[in-house]
């Protein structure tokens, strides 16, 4: 292991000329400190864009596996279709409106045969204000209307108090279910169930808290407040109210409940055998792999940002080594009139090269693992040591010093001794 012995390094077990070169590099990288940290920060600031990045998206990952997981492998929703077909496909009459409605989710649930686990739930209103006496909430708090067994579904749980019963769907009850998010807002980690929230102008009493979530895309239920959906529908939702249907089949494969959740659901939307679904159909896991999809695209936009700040800091640092050799041109030539040959000589300028990029690599991986795991614990995802890109880092810094070292160093190694004495 390499020690540090009165200002020299001391590196056991090597070829003392190895040694020796590494010495001279050292002191060289020290004699030129300016730009050899100008140089070193450069590197750093690419490592760390795409370390930190990195390690951001890695942290989100895990809360997004772990948040789908939850909902269960087996379960699936029927939403909506937003998306617009074709005017050349557009060609089946159009019976349905875009959204499904609170009557077309009920009738779901009647003829629905299998045997399931079935909620509906809709966005009563979104991006309001929750209060609840003095204290209130930023506007970014969805309140979703729905039912008692959305609980299951999207696999949370109650920390305090309890979930719907029937009787409050029956009786449209004005009770609420608050995320963790909100009851640390409004009650400052109080006792909140029990106490009365206003959203809008209405009044709901707390009677349960949900286990925080962590970060997970959209919000998730930490910023979310949950209210029957009967007493939804007299007050915040209508006929043009988009409804989701959750199922999550108990005793049948995923595939044999979503064909028949499919024809049912045509069957009530009153398509023809030659209409085109209206709706969607759609696996839990298949919405962890779109959210993937748009995560991979962020590292996608992590590599490149650190590429090309990579880029510019191999620039600079061939610049720096080449100007190294041009003020060094004497010191090249002695060298080599004691006997060192050309070997050594490109042995020594890579070693320059290699320090002031590992010592880059090194501060940005660091850099990029706190700066990646801070913005991880503003999202409230966990804490991660992303191994793979600490090691990647560590190989591209690697190979972006010998890239931009080799040709300064070969060019010193090639310089004739007599001519570097003379050099003024």
């Amino acid at each position: 292991m390499a020690s540090f012995i009165n200002g020299n390094f001391s590196l056991p077990g090597i070829n003392p000329l190895l040694k020796e070169n590494f010495r001279v590099s050292i002191r060289s990288i020290q004699s030129s400190k300016l730009r050899s940290v100008l140089t070193i920060l450069i590197i750093a600031i690419g490592i760390t864009s795409l370390v930190g990045i990195l390690t951001a998206t890695d942290s989100l990952k895990a809360v997004m596996n772990d948040s789908f997981g939850k909902m269960g492998a087996n379960s699936f929703s029927i939403r909506s279709n937003f998306s617009e077909m074709q005017s050349a496909e557009r060609k089946a009459r159009v019976i349905n409106r875009r959204n499904i409605s609170y009557n077309q989710a009920v009738s779901f649930v009647k003829n629905y045969d299998v045997p399931s686990v079935i909620t509906i739930s809709a966005t009563a209103a979104g991006n309001v204000v929750i209060k609840a006496g003095s204290e209130k909430t930023n506007p970014t708090i969805n309140v979703i209307a729905t039912d008692q067994n959305n609980l299951d579904f999207i696999g949370a749980k109650i920390a305090k108090g309890r979930n719907f019963h029937a009787r409050d769907m029956e009786s449209s009850s004005f009770m609420a279910i608050i995320g963790s998010g909100v009851a640390n807002v409004l009650f400052r980690n109080g006792e909140a169930v029990g106490k009365v929230i206003t959203v809008g102008a209405v009044r709901y009493e707390v009677i349960g808290v949900l286990e925080a979530q962590g970060a997970t895309f959209g919000g998730g239920a930490d910023s979310q407040v949950w209210i029957p959906l009967t007493n939804a529908r007299s007050i915040f939702l209508n006929e043009n109210s988009f409804f989701t249907i959750g199922v999550t089949p108990l005793s049948v494969s995923q595939e044999f409940a979503m064909e028949e959740a499919e024809q049912v659901f045509r069957s009530v939307r009153r398509l023809t055998p030659v209409d085109k679904s209206d709706f969607r159909v759609t696996k839990s896991d298949a919405m962890m792999e779109d959210v993937m999809k748009i995560m991979s695209y962020v590292t996608i936009a992590a590599f490149i940002i650190g590429s090309i700040t990579l880029l510019g800091a191999a620039v600079g640092l061939m610049n720096i080594m080449l100007v190294s050799v041009k003020e060094r041109t004497r010191e090249i030539g002695t060298r080599k009139a004691l006997g060192a040959n050309s070997v050594t000589i490109k042995q020594q300028f890579l070693f320059e090269s290699i320090v002031i990029g590992q010592l880059g690599g090194i501060s940005g991986i660091v850099l990029g693992v706190v700066i990646g795991n801070l913005t991880a614990l503003v999202m409230k995802t966990p804490f991660i040591i992303p191994w793979l890109w600490i090691f990647s880092g560590i190989m591209v810094c690697l190979l972006v010093s010998v890239l931009s070292g080799y040709v300064p160093a070969v060019r010193a190694s090639k310089l004739d001794p007599i001519e570097a004495l003379r050099y003024e």
